[in-house]
């Protein structure tokens, strides 16, 4: 299956160091050889890296890796493709536009009769993929449900958390997805996350021998989740998500989960 992976910063922070570990994981130390896709927020901006190869050999993966870009919350995405064929209109994150937002969408898993079972009207799907098709149909259950008034965040994502809880039924439904704002996870059999705060400390990557000390890179009023499908780093302590739980990040922060 496919690997994702989230930031969510209460300040504008480079995800160069994860995104360098998880990168090696598509056609090198990894399986996931299908293609890759990252997008940075920039205030309700925002730009995305797209490319049907393998994110160990693309020249724009390794452009990512190389350039700094800072942003409060990003979604990355390194695909073993399942359903639809290798190409750039099937490469995750996939990204729509509601309620004067751009909202960013990312899938680990496989759905079964996701057609018959999740009809779809006002967002249409560009490409081929199960996770897409997904994304499109949420969408459309947003409307539906909030219609032109976008309601509080907590209102918001709880609902997301039901929608992604019905799509669950038809598999594996691994979810990240974000409008700029707040990072939501939702797990269905593996996702990890973990929160970085003063005081900070050294951290090893799995896939590539890089180390960093992030009391180098940070201040102390710094906050950084990362949520990943696997832990990235062998040094840290990451927690794991249970199946059916989900999380709300903003600006670093936990806001609200069904974690009791």
């Amino acid at each position: 299956m496919c690997e994702l992976l989230a930031m969510s910063a209460n300040v504008p922070t480079d995800i160069c160091f994860s995104f360098s570990g998880l990168m090696q994981r598509g056609g090198n130390t990894g399986p996931h050889r299908d293609g890759w896709g990252i997008t940075f927020y920039e205030g309700k901006g925002c730009r995305s890296f797209k490319d049907p190869l393998p994110s160990a050999h693309s020249p724009i993966a390794r452009l990512v890796t190389e350039y700094p870009i800072k942003s409060e919350a990003v979604i990355c995405h390194i695909r073993q493709a399942n359903s639809g064929k290798v190409c750039l209109e099937n490469t995750h994150p996939f990204t729509r536009q509601m309620w004067g937002r751009n909202w960013t969408y990312a899938h680990n898993g496989q759905l079964a009769n996701f057609q018959q079972e999740l009809p779809i009207k006002m967002h249409i799907p560009i490409g081929t993929t199960d996770s897409e098709h997904a994304f499109c149909w949420l969408l459309d259950q947003l409307h539906y449900k909030f219609a032109e008034q976008e309601p509080d965040e907590v209102t918001l994502f709880s609902f997301v958390a039901k929608l992604s809880e019905r799509i669950r039924q038809l598999g594996v439904f691994n979810l990240i997805i974000s409008n700029g704002e707040c990072v939501f996870s939702f797990c269905s059999n593996n996702l990890h996350w973990i929160t970085r705060r003063a005081p900070f400390g050294l951290a090893n990557l799995i896939d590539a021998e890089i180390k960093v000390d992030f009391k180098k890179e940070t201040t102390d009023k710094d906050i950084v989740t990362v949520v990943a499908t696997r832990p990235l780093t062998d040094d840290e302590v990451w927690q794991k998500m249970q199946p059916g739980q989900w999380q709300l990040f903003r600006f670093g922060e936990s806001i609200a989960s069904n974690l009791k």
